[in-house]
Parts: structure tokens; C-alpha cells; sequence
């Protein structure tokens, strides 16, 4: 006689979406249990255990089997086994974790298993996904159903709710973000960790005669922002790479690549940024070879490279940066320059799109004045200019292109390709 059992699923090592993934179907794949529901993956902060342990993605399941529950925990334990779960402390990090939560209405107290879980009511990340799932399941000591059990504790310990892939869509994904050390790149970078996305943030090498200490708080930096990124509960490195150097674009796809053993999201953020500093005084003549090598040579190599893998493995997202006034035109050298490097990133990306699609999608954003770090020393004359030619009247925040950007590379768009998407507060000239 077949019996419904409830079990919860749990992750924080690795590839955690693929885990879960891979989990049922393990359980799937016995002849005497059936996986009748499963719930969205929520990404949860760990209970106890050592400090600096990643967050888990955690959910729960329904079963249907003719197994009696010792039987049941065995095969719970060998797809742990075979899915690399191994104790070596407690409440450590893991690849897999699988709970029997209920099994019908036995109630049993042993040392190798009790059941009903003996926490499973004083915890959060356990009934909120299984009362997606079995809201009218019943508890079968307290008799209260998981619905009311999860209100209960609520109502005990308030607390914020797990995240779920509504408000994290990029769970399990992993992502690549050029030119993220500041501005728009960092901006995206943190917005992708929000969102669930394991993120590599990347900044140029520094200069050859960088002294040391300047050297060590450039890369003290990155790493700063990515141990940031790191508190979303996702993973994060840095890697520097000098994109003029076509050699060093090549390298730096394959060592990204090989990190997470392959790529969802690569984000060509880098750009030269020949408004401020020392390249701020040069000829017009040496600020375009430096727009071609970064934003319009590396764009175009680095997609090209990735596009094909992600191509060749099925799916992925690229998203690359151009400039609303590409389209529009800007008077003196700065529209000269950058409207002719971006124009050339957004004819680029529409046929990058066709070439690559049904698997890989292609956009292209286009922000318009967005105070970075030149709009925030910009003159008065500039900013009254920024808030005539803008319908939404103020300048825009990175934050906002990096919304903008979720949404692109997220689910949500998968009907988006080919696309240039001004981010600009309205402005048509």
C-alpha cells in the first residue's frame, strides 16, 4: 500500500541548483518511489554550523512509495553518497542533504530515525517550501497542518522569508561581468548577486609601473567587492585581465570558462574611459585607438569566444554596452568618439544575435546620462544640460541599468534577443 512521504532537499557546495536537480532524479529513477511535487528552490542563510559557510538553496518534495521509511532513508542516504555528501563536521557545508520529514502518519522515536523530523517545525527553510507544496499536510504529533505550523513560526520569530526564484531567478547561475570594479560594472555585478547568480568580477591588470603598494589595494579591492557580492550567498572571484591585449581576452574566457565549468551570463561592461585622467589631455587620435581595442576589439572577441561555447553547450546569455546617442548623434569629440565605438557594439550585437540564436540570446543596452563617476564632477552647465534633455528630469543611477540588466539576462526575457534597450529617462534627441 503506497504511503506519502514529505522530504526536504538542501545545497550550499558547488553547482547547488544542479544538486537538487540531480536529487530527484535519483529518486525518480527508483522503481518504488515517485516524486509527485516538488517546490520552488529558496535560497536560505545556514543554520548553525561552522562560520563562512554559504547559503543553501533548500526545498521539499512529495513521495509516493510502497517502501517502509527505514528502507526510504536508505535510498536518501546512498543519492547523498553518490552526489559526494560526506560528514565530516556538523551541520557542515554540503554538496546534498536530504530529511525525511513525514512518512503517512507514523510516529516514531529510534536513534536512526525519528520521524516526524523532530526540528522540522521550529524551521523556516522547511516549512515555507513544503508548505508551497502540502499546506494541508498534517503534523502528525501536533496535528496542525504546515500551513498553520508556518504560521505559527512566524508568528514566534518574524523573520524574512526565504528567497525564491521570483526574487532570485538567477539561482545556480554563473555569470561574468567585465570592467566591474565601480560604476555601472559594479553595480550589475552586485544586482546579479542579488538575484542568485554565482558572479567573477573583472578589472584590468595594473599598469606595468604601478608601485607595489598601489598594485596590492587594486586587487585588495576587487576583492573587497566580491567578498560584498559574497554576502547575497553566492559565490565570487576576481579575475584581472588587460582587454586591449586580444592574447590576455582569449585567456581570460578560458579561465573563466574552467572556473565554474562553463558560463550562463557574460556581460561586457569594460570600456575606456578616456574622459578622466591622464588620457583626458591626449589627441583625439589616441583616445580612438583606445575606444577600438576596449570597447569595440574586446567586445567583439570576447562575445565571439563565448557566444560559440555557450552555443556549442546550448544555451546562454550575452549582453553587451552601447550608448543611446549612438543612434541619435552628439556634437564634438566626445559623440564623435563614443558614437562611433558604440554604434559599431550595437550593429555587432543584432547580428552576433542571429548568428548565435535559437540557443545563445544577444541584447545590447544603451544608457544614456548616467552619473558615473565623470557626471558626478561634471559642471553645472552639464548637469542643467542632463536634466533638460531628460523627460524624467535627473540623471541616471548605475543602479538603474543594473536593473535593467537582470531583467535581460533573467527567465523573464526569454523572448528578447537582438535587442538595443535604452536605459535613458525618455530622452529621443
Amino acid at each position: 500500500m503506497s504511503v506519502t512521504a514529505y522530504i526536504a532537499l538542501g545545497s550550499n557546495l558547488g553547482d547547488r541548483h544542479a544538486y537538487l536537480d540531480k536529487a530527484i532524479q535519483a529518486l525518480n529513477e527508483q522503481s518504488e518511489v515517485e516524486v509527485k511535487a516538488v517546490s520552488s528552490y529558496y535560497v536560505t542563510a545556514p543554520v548553525g554550523g561552522p562560520a563562512g559557510q554559504g547559503a543553501y538553496l533548500n526545498a521539499a518534495a512529495e513521495l509516493e512509495t510502497d517502501l517502509p521509511p527505514d528502507a526510504l532513508l536508505r535510498i536518501l542516504l546512498e543519492v547523498e553518497r553518490t552526489l559526494g555528501r560526506t560528514r565530516q563536521e556538523s551541520q557542515g557545508p554540503r554538496t546534498i542533504d536530504l530529511d525525511l520529514l513525514i512518512y503517512g502518519d507514523v510516529v516514531r522515536d529510534q536513534p536512526e530515525l525519528t520521524i516526524p523530523h523532530p526540528r522540522m517545525h521550529e524551521r523556516l527553510f522547511v516549512l515555507q517550501p513544503l508548505a508551497e507544496i502540502a499546506p494541508q499536510a498534517v503534523h502528525p504529533i501536533s496535528g496542525l497542518t504546515i500551513s498553520q505550523l508556518l504560521e505559527k513560526l512566524r508568528a514566534q520569530a518574524p523573520a524574512p522569508a526565504a528567497c525564491s526564484p521570483h526574487g532570485c531567478e538567477l539561482v545556480g547561475l554563473c555569470a561574468v561581468v567585465t570592467g566591474s570594479s565601480s560604476g555601472i560594472g559594479l553595480a550589475i555585478a552586485m544586482e546579479l548577486g542579488l538575484a542568485g547568480a554565482n558572479v567573477i568580477v573583472h578589472r584590468r591588470k595594473p599598469p606595468a609601473y604601478t608601485p607595489p603598494f598601489l598594485a596590492a589595494t587594486w586587487s585588495e579591492q576587487l576583492e573587497a567587492d566580491a567578498s560584498e557580492i559574497r554576502k547575497s550567498g553566492v559565490r565570487s572571484r576576481v579575475i584581472l585581465a588587460d582587454l586591449r591585449n586580444p592574447d590576455e581576452c582569449r585567456q581570460f574566457v578560458q579561465t573563466a570558462w574552467d572556473e565554474w565549468n562553463g558560463i550562463d551570463i557574460w556581460i561586457n561592461n569594460a570600456g575606456a574611459d578616456i574622459l578622466t585622467g591622464d588620457i583626458a589631455q591626449q589627441s583625439f587620435e589616441v583616445k580612438f585607438q583606445e575606444l577600438l581595442a576596449v570597447d569595440v576589439r574586446a567586445t567583439i572577441l570576447l562575445s565571439r569566444d563565448v557566444g560559440q561555447r555557450m552555443k556549442a553547450r546550448g544555451s546562454g546569455v550575452l549582453l553587451n554596452m552601447g550608448w543611446d546617442q549612438a543612434e541619435t548623434g552628439m556634437e564634438g569629440d566626445s559623440g564623435q568618439l563614443f558614437g562611433t565605438a558604440k554604434a559599431a557594439v550595437m550593429a555587432f550585437s543584432k547580428s552576433l544575435a542571429l548568428t548565435l540564436a535559437p540557443q545563445v540570446r544577444v541584447n545590447c543596452l544603451a544608457p544614456g546620462w548616467i552619473q558615473t563617476r565623470w557626471g558626478e564632477q561634471a559642471s553645472e552647465r552639464w548637469q542643467e544640460r542632463v536634466r533638460r534633455e531628460t523627460p524624467l528630469g535627473r540623471w541616471g543611477k548605475p543602479e538603474d541599468v543594473a536593473a535593467t540588466a537582470r531583467w535581460l539576462v533573467s527567465p523573464a526575457a526569454a523572448f528578447i534577443t537582438g535587442q538595443v534597450i535604452r536605459i535613458n529617462g525618455g530622452a529621443i534627441r
